[in-house]
């Protein structure tokens, strides 16, 4: 049998072979999943508005918008457009283990299963994860790369959704939501399907009876090595959607919201590397978001039951 065969014979959650669907259980996975959305973007804003900038303007390299962003606007710049995030992505990745767990739930009910395999059941899992967290993260992300990506007065939260809403209407906010969708769906299946691989390698190995016996140095390398392997996978898809949701409106618009425009501008304008521009800071805020919310859900977890 191979490895991966033998991997997916163990129970993927608790390893007690028991469908836990009380109320309480759910709650649970959203309050975990809350406070890992809050250690991800402390961890994160800085490296994530690098990324942006170099997605979607001319810097050339991470050094020079570090540079631009403190000569212009000072240090606490790289936390501007941290207020949605802070709320949005707390609730995203919420959405997110809660769309996993009770995605899992269901595929275990349907199929009569005690144990849900790593391909492709995890993988859907994780990516139901993402379709789940797509109606939220769509407008949080606009609005946080409206934020981040010009050096410009910086306009209030609130001003920016009545200004999209007026104007453009409810379409406006949701702007980007198809690329969203697709770009969730591949990067969620991606990285719950690592994570639960790597955590079922690290059971399998010290013969652990429960997931809870894994130490947290354990859960942090799992956690980073998936959100590399997250990026990896969807990351011309993110390039489209920052460059979508970063346009202007109306007649300053170049793509109107057309994932093709989007492609064909940037492939115009970079070539093929324009699809992975800001690639490194990207994977380098990865590795210490991805193990922070991990280790969060999961320690949080543990203390809740």
């Amino acid at each position: 049998m191979s490895d991966v065969a033998e991997i997916a014979e163990y129970e993927q959650a608790d390893l007690k072979g028991t469908i836990d669907n009380s109320l309480s259980r759910k709650i649970k996975d959203i309050i975990a999943g809350f406070i890992g959305g809050g250690v991800q973007v402390l961890i994160g804003q800085p490296a994530d508005l690098v990324k942006i900038r170099l997605q979607t303007t001319q810097a050339t390299s991470s050094v020079q918008v570090i540079k631009d962003v403190i000569k212009n606007e000072g240090l606490l710049a790289f936390y501007k457009g941290t207020l949605p995030p802070l709320v949005g992505v707390g609730i995203c990745v919420s959405l997110q283990f809660y769309g996993f767990h009770e995605t899992k739930r269901q595929i275990l009910q349907y199929t009569g299963q005690n144990k849900l395999n790593l391909w492709p059941q995890t993988y859907i899992a994780g990516a139901m994860a993402g379709v789940v967290n797509t109606p939220v993260a769509s407008p949080v992300e606009q609005l946080r790369i409206l934020s981040q990506s010009s050096s410009g007065e910086s306009i209030s939260m609130l001003n920016t959704i009545k200004r999209i809403y007026n104007t453009q209407g409810l379409g406006g906010i949701y702007r980007g939501f198809n690329i969203t969708l697709l770009r969730e769906f591949q990067a969620y299946g991606v990285w719950f399907l690592t994570y639960e691989t790597l955590i079922q390698n690290i059971i399998k190995y010290h013969n652990f009876k429960s997931r809870d016996q894994i130490s947290t140095p354990e859960l942090l390398a799992s956690g980073a090595l998936a959100g590399n392997a997250l990026w990896l996978s969807s990351y011309p898809l993110d390039v489209i959607k920052s460059n979508i949701q970063s346009d202007g409106f109306d007649s300053a618009s170049k793509f109107n919201g057309s994932i093709l425009k989007a492609t064909r501008y940037i492939y115009q304008q970079h070539g093929f590397y324009g699809f992975w521009r800001g690639l490194t800071p990207c994977l380098l805020r990865a590795v210490p978001c991805s193990a922070g919310t991990f280790a969060s859900v999961e320690l949080a977890l543990r203390v809740m039951g």
